[in-house]
């Protein structure tokens, strides 16, 4: 029993180091953005008033949004100290009404646009320079100023409501709807950390379903500092983001951690890229053999399928809810008596699930088609049909995002279906 004794201790003293690094493990890469987006530790992370201070996009209507007469200018690549950035930096610039600038022809504020663009990030052309967004590509294809008001993580129903606020000081004869499938997500939520862990200063309004009719829930952000008291308002927060009961509390983490971190085997190899990759920065070496970028990238791919497979999943039980949105944008369109073109885009994430099981939305493109005499529909992924679908995105930074070659090919097509 004695000689037991330390065989018994070293045991404990084991699980209690292998608990403590899984806990600080999942603690430091599970609380970056989402960018481990299978576990979360804590369902109000603190907010600190650095972190408030760099968020300088907020707006008490829609959450956040772009500023105007702003200039930015992103290094999307990943350098040791003393690198020269290269042409990993791109440059944001928006006008005086917060449309990201078109380089290739200037506005006429005297007379009413052709075509303005609402939308996500995919609209708003991140990862690209200002001369490479498909918005400047198609004011070159036709010959007209294009406005660009996308916004970072829109969903279907922000980008409606920028609209709404944004077309009577800038109405054009078109307005693209441009999304992607996360607006499935998106539209589901008032607080991006239940579905997007981490991601605790995106507040936003959404739509509901009353008896068939929309109902607009407001955000009860009405001023930034609002946000370091979120707890304030979780009852509001967990009963209108659908994402709480169903994704959220699923993925919430408790003790053991190390079952946590170990039930999924990506999150140990996300991890270990991970902090190598800090290794190499912190003593700037290179650690030959592996492309930490490149393999990341993969592993991050893979760490989002059950999220992909939720949309899926949402498609199938909240397209009404969806639907009721286009109509909205629809019904708005008659109103201002433009002609409404919803643009559907593909995000890298789903292309590598899509090549094998086809569009988590389905064919509801062709039932909107169906439902909404007045709408144009332009499916994107089915018009840049390729073997090689990582090739359609930037190979820098998040490498999310198309490509100035797959934004000038979207252009055409935008041009030839709709304009023409």
């Amino acid at each position: 029993m004695v000689a037991f004794l330390p065989l018994l201790f070293a045991l404990v003293v084991a699980l209690v180091v292998i608990e403590f690094v899984s806990y600080k493990t999942l603690k430091r890469y599970g609380e970056g953005l989402g960018s481990l987006p299978t576990v979360v530790l804590e369902e109000f992370p603190e907010i600190s008033q650095g972190l408030l201070g760099k968020y300088t996009s907020f707006d008490a209507e829609l959450g956040w949004a772009t500023q105007p007469n702003m200039q930015k200018q992103k290094d999307t690549g990943d350098h040791l100290p003393g690198e020269d950035m290269g042409d990993t930096t791109v440059t944001y610039s928006t006008d005086e009404y917060g449309s990201r600038v078109c380089p290739a022809r200037d506005r006429n504020p005297d007379s009413p646009g052709l075509v303005s663009t609402y939308g996500d990030s995919y609209c708003f052309c991140r990862e690209v320079d200002d001369d490479e967004t498909y918005q400047h590509f198609l004011a070159q294809e036709l010959d007209t100023h294009v406005a660009n008001y996308g916004g970072g993580n829109y969903g279907l129903d922000q980008a409606l409501l920028r609209l709404k606020r944004q077309y009577p000081e800038d109405s054009t004869d078109y307005v693209f709807m441009y999304v992607t499938a996360s607006s499935i997500a998106r539209i589901l939520s008032v607080w991006k950390h239940y579905q997007e862990f981490g991601n605790v200063l995106a507040v936003k309004p959404r739509y509901e379903l009353r008896d068939g009719e929309l109902e607009l829930i407001e955000t009860p952000i009405d001023e930034k500092e609002d946000l370091l008291d979120l707890e304030s308002n979780a009852e509001f927060l967990r009963k209108h983001d659908y994402h709480y009961d169903h994704w959220f509390k699923p993925h919430l983490a408790s003790f053991p951690y190390s079952t946590d971190l170990l039930s999924n085997p990506h999150n140990v190899e996300y991890s270990l890229y991970e902090a190598l990759k800090e290794v190499e920065s912190k003593y700037e070496i290179s650690i030959p053999g592996i492309d930490f970028d490149a393999r990341q990238t993969q592993t991050t791919l893979k760490l989002e399928q059950p999220r992909v497979k939720y949309h899926e999943r949402l498609f199938d039980e909240k397209e009404e809810l969806f639907t009721e949105i286009v109509g909205e944008f629809v019904d708005y369109a008659d109103e201002q008596e433009f002609t409404p073109v919803f643009v559907m885009v593909q995000q890298l994430r789903y292309a590598k699930y899509e090549s094998k099981h086809g569009p988590i939305y389905g064919d509801l493109l062709d039932r909107l088609d169906e439902r909404f005499s007045d709408l144009e529909t332009v499916d994107i992924a089915n018009r840049l049909d390729t073997d090689d679908v990582e090739s359609l995105y930037v190979e820098r930074g998040e490498g999310g995002h198309y490509s100035p070659e797959t934004n000038e090919r979207i252009a055409e097509i935008l041009a030839e279906d709709v304009i023409d």
